[in-house]
């Protein structure tokens, strides 16, 4: 009988230290795919805002607020595109720095008689005395960014 509770006993113990090993193997790579998805940071956030309709030569505005979550600064370009020319505004470049704690808004006034859709982009370029002490990145996987509008006019 003693024989048999032994065996049984080592049974278990051989079944807990498998176990074992595989929930630290388990564990080990949830850690791994958890540092990994903390170190993701996106390059450029794009939030734009205009209304979707509109009367005919009524003033419309275009907000965009630009985010990065990377530490280090870029210099930026961002400016409008559209199916329709447009003149004036509409076609203003801004340059600026931008840095993980310093969000950027810019704006856009224009008035148009035809329905269009607006491009907001965003070019990380290379250009100097932008950013404090000429310190700025380029992204390796893009250096554009763009968010698509639709503005309908009635």
């Amino acid at each position: 009988m003693q024989s048999w509770v032994e065996a049984e006993c080592m049974h278990s113990l051989q079944l807990l230290c498998r176990a074992s090993h595989v929930a630290l193997l388990l564990l080990f790579c949830l850690l791994l795919g958890t540092n990994e998805a903390q170190d993701t940071r996106k390059v450029m956030i794009m939030d734009v805002d205009m209304p979707q309709i509109a009367r005919a030569d009524e003033e419309i505005t275009v907000r965009m607020v630009v985010k990065t979550e990377l530490r280090e600064c870029m210099v930026i370009k961002t400016y409008l595109i559209s199916n329709t020319p447009m003149e004036g505004p509409f076609t203003y470049k801004y340059t600026g720095c931008l840095c993980e704690d310093y969000p950027r808004t810019f704006y856009w006034d224009f008035q148009t008689n035809n329905t269009m859709v607006i491009a907001a982009v965003v070019d990380v370029v290379r250009q100097l005395n932008i950013c404090p002490d000429n310190k700025a990145v380029m992204p390796i996987e893009a250096n554009r960014f763009h968010v698509l509008k639709t503005l309908y006019i009635h």
